[in-house]
């Protein structure tokens, strides 16, 4: 049986196209008895509008851009981009947006030629942008580019706030970890870091050195990407380092402090008894491991959701909001019991 058009329905209502078109894109227009005539006659027929037909009722591609800029292999294992990706495509779902996800790598400039791709060819509406950059370049292109964003995850001081997003005072859980280390006796922490190039790094950085040195304990910092071997390349070089060993090692994510876990297996250390170890990221990974890893419950599916949000009242209304995330809850586990 032929696809039913626009046309059809408003034969078999006898009513205009224009109104059938009015009433199944939710516009003004018609009465809400005809609008619910026709949508009633469109489930009865398993009739839905063709997505090019309501984008160009709309002037609207119907779909979210996102561009990450990282290994596709740690994407794709990475539960906090999962966690993200869920959240978004929830809101989307609900206003009937499509998400379309490109992975580049580290070349910045093949994330700037799909911005200008996706603009030039009208593919996306907006975009969502993450892990910023000093410098970064991409608010700039994308306000020349015409192409309407939402940051997810800035800082939350200084100038991201010029523009529509998610916030997080990465210092307030610096001191959730650091706190709960201090009570559990710790004096010297290592603190893992991901790159530095990343503005949220920064921040953690200065957050956790300022909680350590208000309570007089000692941070050696470590430098790597967020890989699982990462974390394991980290704790054989801390803990071979000349000096006093860490206690404790603070990872920025679950995927590093499984390869820290690891490592002191490898060499023959017990996790909490010789180096207690927290995720700066929560994950299935944290719950299951051995022993099972302290966490902070950053909520990812929630900040995803929020993101989207801002770039679809962005989207309809022009106006740029931001969101101020909620400090995480610190899940303490067995990773930093306190052993008598």
């Amino acid at each position: 049986m032929a696809k039913e058009t626009i046309a059809g329905l408003a034969k078999r209502l006898g009513i205009s196209k224009a109104s059938v078109s009015y009433a199944l894109n939710g516009q003004p227009g018609v009465s809400e008895l005809t609008r619910r005539r026709v949508l009633d006659l469109a489930e009865e027929l398993e009739w839905y509008p063709s997505s090019s037909a309501r984008a160009l009722s709309r002037s609207r591609a119907g779909a979210v851009g996102m561009v990450l800029s990282a290994d596709p292999l740690l994407i794709g294992t990475e539960p906090y981009y999962m966690g993200l990706l869920t959240g978004i495509e929830a809101a989307l779902a609900q206003a009937d947006m499509a998400l379309m996800l490109r992975m580049v790598g580290k070349d910045p400039a093949q994330e700037q030629l799909i911005y200008e791709r996706w603009a030039g060819e009208r593919k996306v509406d907006g975009v969502v942008v993450f892990d910023h950059l000093h410098d970064d370049p991409r608010p700039a292109l994308l306000t020349r580019l015409g192409l309407p964003f939402v940051l997810h995850g800035a800082p939350g001081t200084g100038a991201p706030h010029r523009f529509a997003g998610t916030t997080t005072d990465h210092s307030v859980d610096a001191a959730t970890i650091v706190d709960h280390l201090h009570e559990g006796g710790h004096r010297r922490i290592a603190h893992v870091t991901g790159p530095h190039t990343f503005l949220h790094e920064e921040e953690r950085i200065r957050g956790v050195r300022e909680r350590a040195a208000g309570y007089g304990m000692q941070v050696v910092l470590h430098e790597a990407t967020y890989a699982l071997d990462a974390g394991r390349d980290a704790v054989v070089s801390l803990l071979h380092a000349p000096g006093d060993r860490p206690t404790a090692v603070v990872f920025g994510n679950d995927l590093m402090s499984m390869g820290g876990l690891l490592a002191l297996g490898e060499l023959g250390l017990r996790c909490p008894g010789d180096v207690a170890i927290v995720s700066w990221d929560d994950s299935l990974h944290c719950r299951l491991a051995s022993p099972a890893v302290t966490a902070l419950a950053r909520n990812p599916g929630q900040q995803g959701r929020i993101a989207a949000e801002l770039l679809l009242a962005l989207l309809d209304s022009g106006e740029a909001r931001t969101r101020s995330m909620p400090g995480s809850d610190l899940v303490v586990r067995a990773s930093t019991a306190v052993l008598p």
